[in-house]
């Protein structure tokens, strides 16, 4: 079992995040609370690498769809279908045409708890109920209820593996053995000796 502070995650800054100029301000939110930057690259994926990358867990369809079934419902609306497997149909291919529109940065970074660390200065997956101070909540302006009105994908700068198994399952769809990088980092003697 590795220590925790050898965790990893994965970061995808999504095209949004790119085109309004906010690269580096968010790598900075990540490195300045003491992870460390193991790979990262530019990129315009496919349809089918991003397809792959949602389908990774194959309970996520039905997962992803029971909760979004449940969210519409808590708000007194009415969902698309009753049919989880359905809801997530829509959903990824709205998912593939957002995260197909242009390059992203996917980064893999390092740390103790890195995975709930990232989770948590990335904020909630709607930014309009993200907290002040995180990256969506300080960031973006989108909610669910204008993704439904606009018939697209909700747009929160980055993504954020949700788990360290998630994180385990993701990061070699998206980075080679060779690209990630073994390091030690000055801060490691003030952070973890």
């Amino acid at each position: 079992m590795p220590h925790p502070k050898e965790e990893r995650t994965l970061v995808i800054i999504k095209p949004d995040g790119i085109q309004r100029s906010l690269v580096g301000e968010i790598i900075k939110r990540y490195e300045q609370i003491g992870l460390k930057l193991v790979a990262m690259k530019m990129l315009v994926p496919t349809a089918e690498h991003i397809e792959k990358h949602y389908t990774l867990d194959p309970e996520w369809r039905r997962i992803t769809g029971e909760k979004t079934i449940k969210g519409y419902k808590d708000k007194g609306l009415t969902p698309p279908t009753e049919d989880p497997l359905e809801v997530t149909g829509i959903l990824l291919e709205r998912l593939k045409k957002y995260m197909t529109a242009g390059p992203v940065v996917a980064m893999v970074l390092e740390g103790a708890h890195a995975v709930k660390i990232v989770r948590k200065l990335t904020g909630g997956t709607e930014p309009l109920t993200s907290d002040v101070g995180t990256i969506r909540g300080d960031y973006v302006l989108d909610s669910y209820q204008m993704t439904d009105a606009d018939g697209r994908s909700i747009r929160n700068l980055v993504h954020a593996s949700g788990s360290v198994d998630e994180a385990r399952q993701e990061i070699p769809h998206w980075f080679s053995k060779g690209e990630l990088m073994e390091y030690r980092h000055i801060a490691e003697e003030i952070l973890y000796n």
